[in-house]
């Protein structure tokens, strides 16, 4: 187990990631797992993010069904599918340093964009692309969540749109993530043991996120959403560098 510090560090760390996938549909393994590597392997680190993340995102199925756009979610998850392999053989192909520096760049430079209020148009062509490097970057980095928060941004997709299909498709996209971590990389008692007494704190987090989501606005949404984006940016780099 992990010393008192690092333990009361894990809690702080679950229950600011959990309020964040809650009220936003995105966040917990952005925030969660770059602060879990300073203090546990990166196996237990990924493989505990995608246990809460899935905790997450079936508790709050009934809350987000209804704003749940499907056939985005069909599109996502058929692009995933081919993306998670090709993440896969670039992981063992290409230097992870070199790939997380160059993801890195250019989430911050799209980033920039959207700021500068860049838009997109959306189209179910570019739904299936961004499922594919959604899922590819799961596979390779172990984050799914850029792509699409970049892609929602640019196409001024409503907070409750965003949130609904976003847990939803995270459903499926780490479910597919921990198999395959389970298969390649193995578990740990430790892993199952810390995600099960994370426990009360998600559901802490399901309430307070619940609130939060209700009293933002569409503006603040989007200055949180871009925040994100930007610690993910940022948080790339200066791991690697």
């Amino acid at each position: 187990m992990i010393n008192l510090n690092a333990t009361i560090f894990f809690i702080f760390i679950i229950l600011i990631a959990a309020v964040l996938q809650t009220s936003t549909g995105f966040g917990f393994s952005i925030i969660s797992t770059p602060f879990m590597l300073l203090i546990m392997e990166p196996r237990e680190a990924v493989q505990i993010s995608l246990i809460l993340s899935l905790v997450i995102s079936f508790s709050l199925v009934g809350k987000v069904k209804k704003d749940v756009d499907k056939g985005i979610l069909k599109r996502f998850t058929v692009g995933s599918i081919v993306g998670l392999p090709i993440g896969m053989i670039i992981f063992l192909l290409l230097s992870v340093t070199w790939l997380k520096i160059g993801i890195g760049v250019l989430i911050l430079l799209l980033t920039a964009l959207l700021i500068l209020h860049v838009r997109i148009k959306q189209t179910s062509r570019r739904d299936v692309v961004i499922g594919g490097a959604s899922g590819a970057l799961t596979s390779s980095i172990g984050m799914s969540g850029p792509p699409i928060l970049l892609y929602f941004s640019g196409t001024n997709t409503t907070k409750e749109k965003l949130r609904g299909t976003t847990l939803i498709y995270y459903i499926f996209i780490c479910f597919m993530s921990l198999m395959t971590q389970m298969i390649v990389a193995g578990t740990t008692s430790k892993v199952w043991l810390l995600s099960a007494l994370s426990l009360p704190l998600i559901v802490i987090g399901l309430f307070l996120g619940q609130y939060m989501f209700m009293r933002i606005n569409q503006s603040l949404f989007r200055r949180l959403t871009y925040a994100l984006l930007l610690f993910t940016g940022v948080n790339l780099l200066v791991q690697q560098l």
